[in-house]
C-alpha cells in the first residue's frame, strides 16, 4: 500500500474511537468476507453500546473494507501483469539473436491469436527488407520473399516506419503489389494483415507481422499492444547485437578486456535496471513503483507525469525522436503506446546524463507504457466478461449450472446467493447522438466497477444499463436500487434513475426469473420517470397498489401485509374487530355514525375503534391514496380468505 494511502488510514483510525479498528484487523488478518465485516457492528448494536461506539465502529467498518479493496485489487494487478510480461522476463534471459528473433515471433503470434505471425529485417547492404524468422507459415515461397522498400505492406512499413494494417490484402490498393510478393501470400493463403515497425531509435530494423488466413478488424488497442511489443523485441534485438559485438571483439582484438571492463559497470547497471523492472511487473506494481525503481539506480527524482503537465515542446520532441530530451535542468521521456501519449516520466535536477543513463530512462518509459496498457486491458476485459455472462443469463442461453457458476466464480459472483436486477438509465440531456453514445459509455463503466466491487455483473442494454447485484443481509431492493442511484449519479456526474426487482434466488439452477425480473425492473424505471422522480432509485413495493402492475410475481400477499397487516395481527392477537369496522366505515361513506348503525354499536365504541387503527397504520391512513390502498387491500385479504375456506 502507498504512503498516502498509510497516511488517510492512520488519519481515519485516529478518529474511529479507541479499540474500534481491532476487530476488523482481525478480519482483514484472515482474509473474511465482506458479509463478515458488518457482524461487528451488528453485535454493538445488539448489545445496545453508546450511539458513538456504534458510529466509531461504522467508520472502522468502512476503512477496513477499502484497506482489503485495495489489497484486492494489488493482488489482482499482480495475476494480471505476470501472465502479460512473462514475455518480457523470458526476453531478458535470452542471449543468443535466432533464440531471441524466434521467441519474439512466438510470442506475437501468441498474443494477437493470430494464425500466422513473421519478422523481417532490413539488410541495408541490398536496400530492401528480407523474411527471418516465420511461425505457423506453411508456404516455402513465403518464407522465402525479399521486399523492396516500398514493395508490399512490409515494404511499405520498413520505408516509412509506420504501422499499416489490412482487413483484405488483395483488395488494397494503398502499397505496391508485385506479383513474386502476391504470389508468396496467396501460396501462405494470408487475408488480414497487421505489420508495425521494430525500431531502434528513427531507424528502422526489421517488421514485426500478425496475419490471418481470414478477413480480420485489428482493433486499436491490438496495433498498439503490437507496436509496445515491437518496441521491447527491438531493444532485445539490440541487446542480442551488442552481445554478439562484444564476442566478436573478443575473438578479433587484443584491446577487447579493456573494453569489457569499461563497459562492465554499464552493463551490470543495465541488468540490474532489468532485474529491478522484471521483479517490479511480476510483483504487481504500478508505474509510479517503475518512478520509484528508476530513481534509485540513476541516482535522482524520477516520477510520472500525465501528459498535461508535462513541458509540452520537450513532450512532443521525445516523442517524436523516441528518446529522452533535456529540458532544462530535467530529462522528459514520453511514454507511449502505438502513438498514443498516454504520459511521461521526468527525471528532475539530473542535467548531466550519459547515454547508457539515457537509456535506462527511456528502457524504464517504455516499461510504464506496457503497465498502463496492460491495466487498461484488464480492466476492458473483465468488463466484457461480466457483460457477457449476464447477457446470457438475461437471454437464458447457457444452461449448464456447472458452468454459469464457474464463469461467475471467475468474477468473484456467487449466483447462488441472493440478487436484485437493477435497470439504470441517465437523465441528462445530450446535445447530439456523438454526446449520447458517450453518456451511455460513462454509465456502463461506473456499472461495471461498480459491480466488480460489490461482486455482481453489469451489461449495456436497451439504451441503458442493467445490473444484477447481490442483496445485503438486512437490504431490501429499494435500499439497493437507491444506493444504486446515488452512487452512479455521483460517478458520472449526472441524475441516474434506477428501477429494482424483487429478489430472485438460485440464478445457477433457474436463469429464466433473470429476464422476468429485469423486465419488472424496467417497469419500474419507467414509472419512477412519469412519477417525475428522476434520479432516485425504487422497487415495485415502494409504489403501493400501483407496484402490483409493475411487480413480476404479483405478490399480493405482500401487498396486503405491507397495507394493512398489523390490523390482522391485531385482531387475530386480540380477537378485536378492527377489520371488520373498517369495512363497514368505508362502506358507509367513512360516517362514524353511520357505521355505528351498521354495526349495531355505539358511537364511541366506533370512535375508538378507529382510533386504534390510526396508531396501527398511521396518522395518515384516512388520506385518499391511503384509504384507496386500505380498501383494495381489504377487499384483497376478503378474497384471499374466502379461497381458503
Amino acid at each position: 500500500m502507498s504512503s498516502d494511502h498509510v497516511q488517510s488510514a492512520e488519519r481515519s483510525a485516529t478518529g474511529a474511537g479507541p479499540g474500534a479498528e481491532t476487530p476488523f484487523l482481525e478480519l482483514l488478518a484472515r482474509g473474511a468476507s465482506v458479509d463478515a465485516y458488518e457482524q461487528p457492528v451488528l453485535l454493538a448494536r445488539a448489545e445496545g453500546q453508546p450511539a458513538e461506539r456504534i458510529a466509531a465502529l461504522e467508520r472502522a467498518k468502512l476503512l477496513a473494507l477499502r484497506v482489503r479493496a485495495e489489497l484486492e485489487g494489488r493482488r489482482r494487478r499482480e495475476a494480471e501483469l505476470s501472465a502479460l510480461f512473462e514475455t518480457a522476463h523470458d526476453l531478458a534471459g535470452l542471449r543468443d539473436l535466432d533464440a531471441v528473433l524466434r521467441a519474439i515471433v512466438q510470442r506475437a503470434r501468441s498474443l494477437l491469436g493470430t494464425d500466422v505471425a513473421y519478422l523481417s529485417l532490413n539488410d541495408p547492404v541490398r536496400g530492401d527488407t528480407y523474411m527471418r524468422v516465420t511461425e505457423g507459415s506453411v508456404s516455402a515461397r513465403f518464407q522465402q520473399l525479399r521486399l523492396g522498400m516500398g514493395e508490399g505492406l512490409g515494404g511499405l512499413v520498413a520505408q516509412t516506419a509506420r504501422p499499416y494494417v489490412t482487413e483484405d490484402y488483395f483488395r488494397d490498393d494503398r502499397f505496391q503489389h508485385t506479383l513474386a510478393i502476391d504470389a508468396g501470400v496467396r501460396d501462405e493463403g494470408l487475408v488480414a494483415i497487421l505489420g508495425v515497425p521494430l525500431m531502434l531509435g528513427h531507424h528502422v530494423i526489421g517488421v514485426l507481422f500478425a496475419a490471418d488466413r481470414r478477413a480480420r478488424v485489428f482493433e486499436r488497442e491490438q496495433i498498439a499492444l503490437l507496436g509496445s511489443f515491437a518496441a521491447l523485441a527491438a531493444a532485445a534485438i539490440d541487446t542480442a547485437n551488442l552481445l554478439t559485438e562484444t564476442r566478436s571483439a573478443l575473438a578479433g582484438l587484443e584491446r577487447a578486456n579493456e573494453i569489457i571492463r569499461d563497459r562492465s559497470a554499464v552493463i551490470e547497471r543495465a541488468s540490474d535496471v532489468h532485474d529491478r523492472l522484471a521483479e517490479l511487473v511480476l510483483r504487481g506494481g504500478g508505474v509510479h513503483d517503475v518512478a520509484a525503481a528508476v530513481s534509485h539506480v540513476l541516482g535522482g527524482a524520477v516520477e510520472f507525469t500525465e501528459a498535461p503537465a508535462a513541458p509540452p515542446d520537450a513532450l512532443e520532441a521525445s516523442r517524436a525522436e523516441g528518446h529522452a530530451v533535456r529540458h532544462q535542468d530535467d530529462w522528459i521521456a514520453a511514454v507511449t503506446a502505438g502513438g498514443e501519449l498516454l504520459g511521461a516520466l521526468v527525471l528532475r535536477g539530473h542535467p548531466g546524463l550519459d547515454p547508457v543513463d539515457q537509456r535506462t530512462l527511456e528502457r524504464a518509459a517504455m516499461v510504464t507504457s506496457l503497465l498502463l496498457l496492460a491495466r487498461r486491458s484488464a480492466a476492458e476485459a473483465e468488463q466484457r466478461v461480466r457483460g457477457e455472462l449476464l447477457d446470457d443469463l438475461l437471454d437464458a442461453r447457457d444452461r449448464d449450472p456447472r458452468l454459469l457458476r464457474d464463469r461467475a466464480a471467475r468474477l468473484h459472483a456467487d449466483l447462488d446467493a441472493t440478487h436484485v436486477v437493477l435497470a439504470a438509465r441517465l437523465e441528462g440531456a445530450a446535445a447530439d447522438a456523438d454526446q449520447e453514445a458517450d453518456a451511455r459509455r460513462r454509465l456502463w463503466a461506473a456499472a461495471s466497477h461498480l459491480a466488480a466491487t460489490r461482486h455482481g455483473l453489469a451489461a449495456a442494454r436497451d439504451g441503458g444499463t442493467v445490473l444484477l447485484l447481490p442483496l445485503p443481509p438486512g437490504d431490501t431492493a429499494t435500499d439497493v436500487a437507491r444506493r444504486t442511484a446515488r452512487q452512479l449519479g455521483t460517478a458520472v456526474h449526472e441524475p441516474v434513475t434506477v428501477g429494482a426487482s424483487a429478489p430472485v434466488e438460485h440464478l445457477a439452477h433457474r436463469p429464466e426469473p433473470v429476464a422476468t425480473a429485469y423486465a419488472e425492473a424496467r417497469r419500474c424505471l419507467d414509472a419512477l420517470r412519469l412519477l417525475g422522480r428522476c434520479g432516485d432509485g425504487a422497487a415495485a413495493e415502494d409504489f403501493g397498489f400501483l407496484g402490483l402492475l409493475l411487480a413480476g410475481d404479483r405478490d399480493i400477499t405482500g401487498f396486503v401485509d405491507r397495507t394493512i397487516g398489523p390490523v390482522v395481527a391485531y385482531d387475530a392477537r386480540r380477537g378485536t374487530e378492527l377489520l371488520r369496522t373498517l369495512d363497514a366505515y368505508f362502506a358507509c361513506g367513512m360516517s362514524p355514525a353511520r357505521t355505528k348503525d351498521r354495526l349495531h354499536v355505539h358511537v364511541n365504541t366506533v370512535a375508538q375503534r378507529l382510533e386504534r387503527v390510526g396508531r396501527l397504520l398511521g396518522d395518515d391512513w384516512q388520506s385518499p391514496s391511503r384509504a384507496l390502498e386500505i380498501q383494495l387491500a381489504l377487499r384483497l385479504h376478503r378474497l384471499s380468505g374466502s379461497a381458503q375456506r
